[in-house]
């Protein structure tokens, strides 16, 4: 196994830990889907109670780091230049309808920098993470983007109220975290989505920039309204090129 960071090990367990909970959690949705009340409510706890295991884990370790999340909202604690940055489970709506497809993301900011990410699919067990300079890697094993460099043999991901763009082949999974992570892995050649909000994406930033990825600048004060476009270098340009009214 590469080595590590503490920061990137506290990460991994408190993403195992809360994953733990959201697997049992989400065994449960099948026996909810069937009754009248629906799961909603279910599911914004199921979110409330991995948030807590994942905070809970990161402060034993860094009680003064500060939080930016999801559910939670954020805490300036007095470590204001290091804050994580949670999303309990990306991809509710995959979750709220019983479709495995959904992930814990965690990224630390260091002085505005996003310096370490990790984005966990409890379900598949598939775990991508990534430190600055250092690398990306999915479960252990060093990933890459893809080498594609025909756009039309590629397959792109998007989500939101996107357009489809012609001679785009894309793709809707409903999880912005794992999307990222797709295409760090090569999985996905690229990715584009319009408003989403920081703790969607902090993490997979850093994924695909390690991988040998594009991103475009994003403003990390900003917690909300982040467009992102992302993919490898080589059709980085026909991808933008393509995505200009985008």
């Amino acid at each position: 196994m590469n080595s590590i960071s503490p920061n990137l090990n506290i990460m991994i367990k408190a993403s195992q830990k809360a994953s733990k909970a959201l697997i049992r959690d989400f065994g449960e949705i099948e026996k909810l889907q069937v009754s009248v009340k629906g799961p909603s409510n279910f599911v914004s706890n199921a979110d409330t109670k991995a948030e807590k295991i994942i905070i809970e884990e990161l402060m034993k370790a860094k009680k003064n780091y500060s939080i930016i999340s999801e559910e939670d909202g954020s805490k300036i604690n007095s470590d204001s230049e290091n804050v994580w940055i949670i999303d309990p489970i990306d991809g509710t709506s995959n979750f709220l309808h019983g479709i495995p497809h959904f992930a814990i993301s965690i990224a630390l900011k260091s002085n505005n920098e996003i310096i370490s990410g990790l984005i966990y699919d409890p379900i598949k067990d598939e775990m991508f993470y990534a430190e600055k300079n250092n690398g990306a890697f999915f479960n252990n094993q060093r990933i890459k983007v893809s080498k594609k460099k025909e756009i039309e043999n590629c397959l792109f991901a998007t989500g939101g109220k996107e357009k489809i763009i012609a001679g785009f082949i894309t793709r809707k999974t409903g999880s912005a975290a794992l999307d990222m992570a797709y295409v760090a892995a090569g999985r996905y050649d690229g990715y584009f989505q319009n408003n989403l909000n920081l703790w969607d994406v902090a993490a997979g930033i850093i994924i695909i920039k390690e991988a040998g990825g594009i991103v475009n600048e994003i403003n990390l004060s900003n917690h909300s309204n982040i467009k992102i476009i992302a993919s490898s270098s080589r059709i980085n340009e026909k991808m933008l090129e393509k995505l200009k009214n985008f």
